[in-house]
């Protein structure tokens, strides 16, 4: 009977996709073992549709499994499994605990993380690489590691989907995806630079295609309103993986340092990350060689967090105020240029 991996990954949907190369490189090394993932509901599609992933098990780590006593009672659950090998890619107590709890021969995990004590490899975080390859590190310890792209099986279905609803759009027009919208308000960029970005790209002849969550329709709609044509709002509208095949089928993605940078990865396309508040220090930018990223680096206020807030800590948002719509404009031109 063949042994059992586990990888412990509860964090934010981008985070999820970052940690798919890493399974990748586990298969190529466990050949003959099952991978399991136990991640959080929102990011169950993304790990389900690894053809390297055979079962997701979801933790509800805000109610259901949220306390200490819970979260034993979760172990001892998926403890009957016999898993040989852990991998926690995930730094959070609530990881290291459940670690703990599983009590897995042979485990990896960082030495930032909570609890490094528990694990049995501990791997040094190293902030000067890319997250790919800080998670890539867990199981390869060579000088260089090669960051891959995320591999997805998307089903006919999807596709038969985004084909359908790209036949609505003007033929004789390439499509931009923009994606406005971020969890974190600091690291948004303004929605009136994005509508002078969006006004230059229809002038070239671009369609602008709107992408976002359902939180996230109506900032779509108000960019949108600013324009009577060439520009649809598909926020909402779209799963992961359809938004990911959608965004196959696009010349350019433009976005904050949000999950679809990630998204973008996946279906390696041309990504335009524009960061506010964060910067590409922390390791989370575009990594595919068509893609790259905009951000000022003179402001003494920058970064004011790694996540961002939900208002500027100063008052002023010159992080994103001062990188001007024709600052990205010219990002935008060496991509489209350097694409065709």
């Amino acid at each position: 009977m063949s042994e059992r991996i586990l990888l412990i990954q509860t964090a934010f949907l981008g985070d999820a996709i970052l940690t798919l190369p890493l399974i990748q490189e586990i298969k190529k090394k466990y050949k003959d073992h099952f991978i399991d993932v136990v991640t959080i509901e929102s990011n169950k599609e993304i790990f389900t549709a690894s053809p390297f992933v055979d079962d997701v098990i979801i933790l509800d780590k805000r109610k259901k499994h949220h306390s200490v006593f819970a979260l034993k009672r979760f172990a001892d659950q998926i403890k009957k499994r016999n898993y040989s090998v852990l991998f926690a890619p995930h730094r959070s107590l609530r990881t290291s605990l459940l670690s703990l709890f599983l009590e897995i021969p042979e485990s990896y995990g960082f030495n930032n993380a909570a609890f490094s004590f528990i694990y049995k490899n501990v791997i040094t975080y190293d902030h000067r690489l890319h997250e790919v390859e800080r998670n890539l590190s867990l199981i390869n310890n060579s000088i260089e590691i090669k960051k891959e792209l995320p591999l997805l099986k998307i089903d006919d279905e999807i596709k038969s989907k985004i084909d359908l609803f790209f036949q609505q759009l003007p033929e004789d027009k390439k499509v931009v995806a923009i994606a406005p919208g971020t969890v974190w308000e600091t690291k948004r960029y303004p929605e009136k630079s994005f509508v002078e970005v969006i006004d230059y790209l229809i002038k070239k002849n671009y369609f602008i295609l709107l992408i976002g969550s359902k939180k996230e329709f109506e900032l779509c709609n108000r960019i949108k309103s600013n324009f009577q044509s060439g520009v649809e709002n598909s926020a909402g509208s779209f799963s992961i993986l359809e938004s990911i095949e959608l965004l196959k089928r696009c010349d350019l993605l433009i976005t904050n340092d949000s999950a679809p940078t990630h998204f973008g990865m996946c279906a390696d396309l041309p990504v335009l990350t524009i960061y506010c508040s964060t910067i590409p220090g922390f390791g989370f930018y575009p990594y595919n060689k068509k893609s790259t990223h905009i951000t000022l680096i003179d402001l003494f206020c920058k970064p004011c967090g790694i996540h961002g807030f939900n208002k500027c800590p100063l008052n002023h948002f010159n992080c994103g105020n001062k990188l001007m719509s024709s600052l990205v404009l010219e990002k935008v031109e060496e991509i489209l240029n350097e694409k065709h």
